[in-house]
Parts: C-alpha cells; sequence; structure tokens
C-alpha cells in the first residue's frame, strides 16, 4: 500500500512538471527572453478621416484645413495623394495632387477648388511601405457666383380701376457678360386685398431692341386663377441666356397680362446672372415672326390670312452655332372639334412644321405638357387641370429650341412656319396662334445680327 502511495504522487509531480513547462513556452520563454508591444508597430494615423469644406463658389478655391499625420516606427517617408477637386500641401503655400512628408509628426493643408455645381467627394491616400494604408474623405459643394437685379417691383397690371394691362421702364442690369455663362429670369405674381384675377391670361415679357424700336419676347406664361405664383419660391423661371445680348447695362422692359379686369396682377421681375464658362463669347439675335401682342394678335387659323410666315436668313459668315427658338400657344374655341370636344386652338393638338429651304425640318408638337401636375395647384375654382394644346394656366409657355446644321443650311437660306392643316367651319369664332420665333447666332469672334427678309 505505501508503495502504491509514492508511486502515485512520483507520477503526479512529473505531469505537473509537463504543464508548467508547456505554459512557459506559450508564454515566449524564461524571464530574460524580450516581447513585442503593439505600440512598436509600424503605423500611419491621422487626426481627421473626413473633412468637409461646405459650400464653395466655382471657379474660386476655398480657405485650407489641415490635419495632422503621424508615422511611427517608420523606415520611410510618407506619400499623400489626393482625388478630385482637391490639392494638398505641407507648407501651406504650394499646392498639387501630391506630397510627401517624414515619418515623424507632420502639419497636411487641403484646399477645395471646384469647377462646376453640385456636391464632390475626394480622397487623401497615405501610403508608406511596410504599413498598412490610410485613406481620409473629403467633402464639399460647388456653387454658382449669382449677380442678381430686380427690374419690376410690384407692378400692378389690370384694366380699369386706375390700372395698365403693361408697363415698360429702363433698369440697368449686369455690365460684364465676358463671364456670364446663364441668365434666369424669375416672375412672381402676388394678389391685392380683392384677389387676383378670376382667369388665365395670356401674358409676356419683353426686351426693346433699341437698333430697330421693336419689342422682343423673351418670356411668355399663362397667369393661374384667382392666385398668384407665391407657391413657388421665387415665382415662375424662364431660360433667358439667349438674350444676353440685349440684356446687359441700360435696358429698356415692358410687361404685360390681359387682364380685363380691375384686381389687379402685381408682378415682380428679378434676373440672375449666373457666372460661368460661356458656350460662346459673343451672341446676336433677329426676329423672324413677332405675333405676341396679345392672344388674338397671333396667326389666324383655319382660315384664308395675309400674315407672312416665310423668310429669308442671311447669317454672318463667323457664325459657330445658330438656333431657332419658338414660342406659341394657340387661342380661341373653333370648331368642328377635335374627338373628345377639343375646339382650336386651345384645345386642338396639332404638329407644325418649320420648313428649311422647302424641307420640313422640325416638328412642334402642340400637345399636353401636364397641365393637372402644374406645382401651383390651387387654382381652384379654375379650370386648371386639363390639357390644353402646348400650354397650362400658372405656368411657362414652353420655348421650342432647334439648333440649325450650319453645313447643309450654308450662310442664307429660306425659313417658313407651316401650320398643320385644318378647316374652321365658323360656328365656334375664330382661332389664333400667337406666335414669336427668333434666329440666334453665336460666334468666338464679335458677331453681327442676321439679316432677315420677307
Amino acid at each position: 500500500m505505501k508503495n502504491y502511495i509514492l508511486s502515485f504522487f512520483s507520477s503526479y509531480r512529473f505531469s505537473l512538471l509537463i504543464v508548467l513547462i508547456t505554459l512557459l513556452n506559450c508564454s515566449g520563454g524564461d524571464s530574460g527572453d524580450s516581447s513585442t508591444s503593439p505600440s512598436d508597430n509600424p503605423q500611419i494615423t491621422v487626426s481627421n478621416d473626413l473633412i468637409s469644406f461646405g459650400q464653395v463658389y466655382i471657379n474660386t478655391e476655398s480657405d485650407s484645413q489641415s490635419m495632422n499625420v503621424v508615422g511611427s516606427n517608420l523606415s520611410q517617408p510618407v506619400n499623400l495623394s489626393v482625388t478630385g477637386a482637391f490639392k494638398i500641401s505641407s507648407d501651406n503655400i504650394n499646392f498639387s495632387n501630391n506630397v510627401q512628408v517624414s515619418s515623424a509628426s507632420s502639419e497636411i493643408f487641403i484646399k477645395f477648388s471646384p469647377t462646376q455645381t453640385g456636391l464632390s467627394i475626394g480622397e487623401i491616400l497615405l501610403e508608406s511601405p511596410g504599413v498598412e494604408s490610410v485613406e481620409v474623405t473629403l467633402t464639399g459643394t460647388g456653387i454658382t457666383v449669382v449677380h442678381s437685379y430686380t427690374a419690376f417691383n410690384q407692378q400692378p397690371l389690370g384694366f380699369g380701376g386706375g390700372f395698365n394691362q403693361s408697363a415698360s421702364q429702363v433698369f440697368s442690369l449686369h455690365g460684364d457678360m465676358s463671364n456670364i455663362e446663364k441668365v434666369k429670369m424669375f416672375l412672381q405674381i402676388d394678389c391685392p386685398s380683392s384677389g387676383c384675377d378670376d382667369w388665365d391670361r395670356f401674358a409676356n415679357v419683353k426686351v426693346k431692341d433699341i437698333a430697330s424700336g421693336n419689342w422682343f419676347e423673351i418670356g411668355r406664361y399663362i397667369t393661374p386663377y384667382w392666385v398668384g405664383t407665391q407657391q413657388l419660391d421665387r415665382g415662375l423661371e424662364f431660360d433667358v441666356t439667349d438674350f444676353k445680348s440685349y440684356l446687359t447695362g441700360e435696358v429698356e422692359l415692358r410687361i404685360y397680362i390681359e387682364n380685363w379686369t380691375a384686381k389687379a396682377d402685381i408682378v415682380t421681375v428679378e434676373f440672375d446672372f449666373v457666372e460661368g464658362t460661356p458656350d460662346y463669347p459673343y451672341y446676336a439675335v433677329s426676329e423672324l415672326l413677332g405675333y405676341h401682342i396679345n392672344s388674338i394678335d397671333g396667326v389666324p387659323y383655319g382660315v384664308d390670312h395675309n400674315f407672312d410666315l416665310d423668310k429669308n436668313i442671311q447669317i454672318p459668315n463667323n457664325t459657330e452655332s445658330a438656333h431657332l427658338r419658338t414660342i406659341i400657344s394657340g387661342w380661341g374655341h373653333a370648331t368642328p372639334n377635335d374627338i373628345g370636344g377639343r375646339p382650336c386652338a386651345e384645345w386642338c393638338f396639332r404638329t407644325h412644321n418649320v420648313k428649311i429651304n422647302g424641307s420640313s425640318m422640325f416638328q412642334h408638337y402642340m400637345g399636353p405638357i401636364g397641365c393637372a401636375s402644374n406645382p401651383i395647384n390651387n387654382q381652384n375654382p379654375g379650370n386648371w387641370q386639363p390639357d390644353r394644346a402646348g400650354w397650362c394656366p400658372g405656368m411657362v409657355v414652353p420655348v421650342r429650341s432647334n439648333d440649325l446644321d450650319l453645313s447643309s443650311t450654308g450662310s442664307s437660306f429660306n425659313f417658313e412656319y407651316d401650320f398643320e392643316d385644318w378647316v374652321s367651319d365658323g360656328a365656334g369664332g375664330n382661332a389664333y396662334y400667337a406666335t414669336s420665333t427668333y434666329i440666334v447666332v453665336k460666334s468666338s469672334s464679335q458677331i453681327s445680327i442676321p439679316i432677315v427678309t420677307d
């Protein structure tokens, strides 16, 4: 029995010794061996992993922002590269897409230089041999430089009650057009205490051509029933860049609403001159069709008339781009009605042809443009939702722009506006198409207006 007990304890001591040796081996050996601390590993750390510049005007550069870069236990310097509309620098003076800093602590400077509007996202990549790379995200939003001018300010337009349907005045608009990419016009209608006009009315804005004394229609719209345009922050928006050669310096403008009530529409007109790179530095414009005084000044439809719809156009030799700009809206309830009870020319859908040198080159479809989706949707009890032929109450009348192929038209060509054939029976009154068409030419050099003859 005694020998058995001694054998048991001897075996137990041997097993315990084996366990202790195994634990020592797993822990890295005896107390004289050195161990590696995580802090001794090579690494790159940065003070920011996201840098935002907010809004910055395009074609300018932001103030610089900085971040700290720390290289630990590195054998070589840190290389930094940047993408997007961003630049980096190690001295806050010389900025580029790439810089190199020592493996010690360094301060890096970043700038945002947007060339287009909208959100830009870039990245700084930090690299050094033998170490995991680090990425820093950069964001910024490019915005445009805009020069804003108020023309008419709370101008009442009406009939009776001491009001007039039109007003004209000279305004000082932007002078230097060399870096203006777009010109936007905004028109807001407010209502007097008596409320706005009950009906949808023909209305437009014109600029005076000083050379000829004629008024060029730069925008047309239809007033909403009963209300103004306050549901839109700045009212109706028009792109009037085509007329920028007329909208500089001292400019005479005219506004008109075919309002036959004493409940005047109160009109404010503003212009935004948006900086950027113009497609061409020089524009010139000539009028081809100018039937836009009011709704019934338009071309009679479905009957014989003597309106001149044929022109010869000679464009300058240095023309590099040319297009036609047409605004057209139909009026009247002439019969016979189209299917669905649609009289002309307010409701009847038609396709008109623009002929160049006798051939149909462009088509203008006078069809639905989505009246029911109009954001000015509080025109009750007005009949504003049904689709008219190419226009809607409370909306801008669309501009129909057609680019001309200069290689096929040459410097001189014939133009004709050809209305779709239809014959009025005379039982429902008259039909009219208020029509304006202009030819716009552009060039890299100073350009004269096209010559238009009958």
